[in-house]
């Protein structure tokens, strides 16, 4: 007696084909999947940037949109608050008040003639960017700035905050 052979696949063998495919499609998902959880390109904004000559900067505040900070300029002292409420990052606006208010600052009374106000939730800051009211958990910080050897521009530091008395020198 002769065996005949069977012509084709075994139905044992098709599904170890099959089940592998399965496991080869499961694992190219899976691997994609975690792939994209990982970013290509990271698109985070300079946190070293050049604003210009100091000359440029009128005295009182200059608010400068595209980097969300106002610049103010003192006699010859400069310094850099951020307008990005601490609550959940709309850009306050300068309220100016029609008379001056003397506010106290720990044991020292100073005289104000604006805050900070964010219009979206309400909470206010006081002129050197302390909160004061409304829901924003902490102050406006303040950025180190300083002269850029290379050209004399001034260059804000968001990636370093400072006290809130720090000031840049600079010449008339």
């Amino acid at each position: 007696m002769t065996e005949e052979k069977t012509k084709g696949v075994s139905r044992r063998r098709l599904f170890k084909w099959v089940g592998g495919a399965s496991l080869i499609a499961i694992g190219g998902q899976a691997f994609f999947f975690l792939r994209s959880c990982i970013p290509n390109v990271l698109y985070e904004p300079m946190k070293r940037i050049k604003i210009g000559l100091p000359n440029i900067f009128p005295q009182g505040h200059k608010f400068l949109s595209a980097f969300r900070i106002f610049v103010f300029k003192e006699e010859k002292d400069m310094h850099t608050i951020s307008c990005v409420c601490t609550h959940l990052g709309c850009n306050v606006q300068i309220s100016e008040f029609s008379q001056p208010r003397k506010v106290k600052h720990g044991d020292v009374e100073v005289e104000e003639t604006f805050e900070f106000v964010c219009p979206c939730h309400g909470s206010r800051f006081r002129a050197d960017g302390t909160h004061y009211t409304g829901p924003a958990p902490t102050p406006l910080p303040h950025y180190k700035m300083e002269i850029a050897q290379d050209d004399g521009q001034v260059v804000v530091d968001k990636g370093e905050e400072v006290d809130k008395n720090a000031r840049l020198k600079v010449e008339a």
